[in-house]
């Protein structure tokens, strides 16, 4: 990394930071005259339906700040390479079958978009394409597998990013249900995976983590409590896919069941809500995904949001000092 690497750190957060609060306002205004607001579901916390008709897409104003950002801050460093390609292309197509779902969703009045079949096929079809770049630009395809060893094999890699970046896509995805609970969370994990990629020397990734946290940031101040807009799936989708997409990158995949804590413990929550349901007609939980069931268990939003925010914080200090 050269001399002038903490400046330009400041400045790629500061662009994308000041890009999201300037154009924010606009979609905002924008999508409440489109009435282009929010559908809750009918069997959520009664109380969530005072949200109903809230903007919703509003995590296009912070991808199109951090692309914005990321894009010109490549090409004054001229790191305009494998890595660049690989984490634009993630962002930017899984924020795409976001605004698809988004937009279907505000078309039809009601909370469906995408089927889940139609997203999983984009979804997988996406990952491909991750791959693809990868294998195409010579980029190491390695794994490394816990008590295995590293395994340097693309077909393995090909299965491991797919079910990686879906996963995770739809996991964050799930834990975007409260307002400024994904803003924060994916923000500490971003600024963990800034910490990594700054100690690993990858200015790519170092910048462009912090280009999205800018963002991420930025759009806090209008989603937080009472949020003003709503992060939509093309936020949600799309942060959750470029988290393990750079884990991958990085060489420390597994790192993301520990920093991403919060969102596999949400999707946690939902897989073994519907299989207690489907094997004895018994739910585990109030409320799925988990955050419901704290609020149905007399907590405050904000109250989940921080405690959330807080074992996220404690999951990536304890992974960064331990790793």
């Amino acid at each position: 990394m050269n001399q002038f690497i903490f400046f330009e750190m400041f400045i790629t957060f500061c662009a994308s930071f000041t890009l999201t609060i300037v154009i924010m306002p606009f979609f905002i205004i924008y999508f409440t005259q489109k009435k282009m607001g929010q559908v809750t579901r009918e069997e959520g916390p009664k109380w969530h339906e005072t949200k109903t008709g809230t903007p919703t897409m509003g995590g296009i104003a912070f991808v199109i700040a951090a692309v914005i950002t990321f894009l010109v801050i490549a090409i004054l460093n001229q790191f305009v390479n494998a890595t660049f390609f690989s984490i634009l292309f993630v962002l930017i197509s899984f924020a795409t079958i976001g605004f698809l779902d988004d937009y279907l969703k505000l078309i039809r009045q009601q909370n469906e978009g995408l089927t889940s079949k139609q997203k999983f096929i984009c979804q997988l079809i996406f990952s491909l394409g991750y791959v693809g770049i990868v294998f195409l630009s010579g980029m190491p395809t390695s794994i490394h597998l816990p008590f295995v060893g590293e395994i340097n094999h693309v077909f393995t890699y090909l299965i491991f990013s797919t079910i990686w970046l879906t996963g995770f896509s739809n996991a964050v995805n799930l834990t975007d249900g409260l307002d400024g609970l994904v803003a924060g969370t994916a923000s500490v994990a971003f600024g963990a995976y800034a910490i990594i990629a700054y100690t690993q020397k990858n200015s790519e990734i170092l910048l462009f983590c912090l280009a999205i946290m800018g963002g991420l940031i930025g759009f806090f101040l209008f989603n937080k409590k009472p949020a003003k807009i709503f992060m939509g799936d093309v936020g949600s989708l799309a942060l959750g896919a470029v988290l393990a997409s750079i884990s991958i990158l990085l060489k420390v995949e597994w790192s993301l069941l520990i920093i991403g804590s919060v969102f596999v413990i949400e999707t946690a929550s939902v897989m073994l809500q519907v299989g207690s349901y489907k094997l004895r007609k018994k739910r585990i939980f109030k409320m799925s995904p988990i955050h419901h069931h704290f609020e149905l268990s007399g907590w405050s939003e904000w109250k989940v949001v921080s405690v959330f925010w807080l074992i996220g914080l404690s999951s990536a200090c304890i992974y960064l000092w331990l790793f």
